[in-house]
């Protein structure tokens, strides 16, 4: 499901853009964390996939990620982007860690 902003997003080679899946708001016993104390989402929507990287032989190895695939990926993997005033996460296939069914 990529909204408007996604789809001006063109990775590039192996590149997948990710909207992070932000977490609600958390409040422990009576104390509220405020978004300082938060850790940064580790999961997000993929919303725009590339064409896949090249190989040494110089065939196109196709990605296995798609659009809609709920991902994990590492904490501090990929460059933050705002388009359209919108969050997304840029990061290589290999940066992904795991699909989530």
């Amino acid at each position: 499901m990529a909204t408007s902003a996604a789809t001006n997003i063109q990775p590039l080679a192996d590149r997948v853009v990710v909207k992070p899946v932000e977490e609600s708001e958390q409040m422990h016993g009576s104390l509220y964390v405020p978004d300082t104390a938060k850790e940064k989402p580790q999961q997000g929507e993929v919303v725009a996939v590339g064409p896949g990287k090249v190989a040494d032989n110089g065939d196109r190895v196709a990605p296995e990620l798609e659009v809609g695939n709920r991902v994990l990926y590492g904490k501090y993997s990929g460059t933050e982007v705002t388009v359209g005033g919108e969050q997304y996460l840029i990061l290589r296939e290999s940066d992904v860690l795991a699909v989530l069914g």
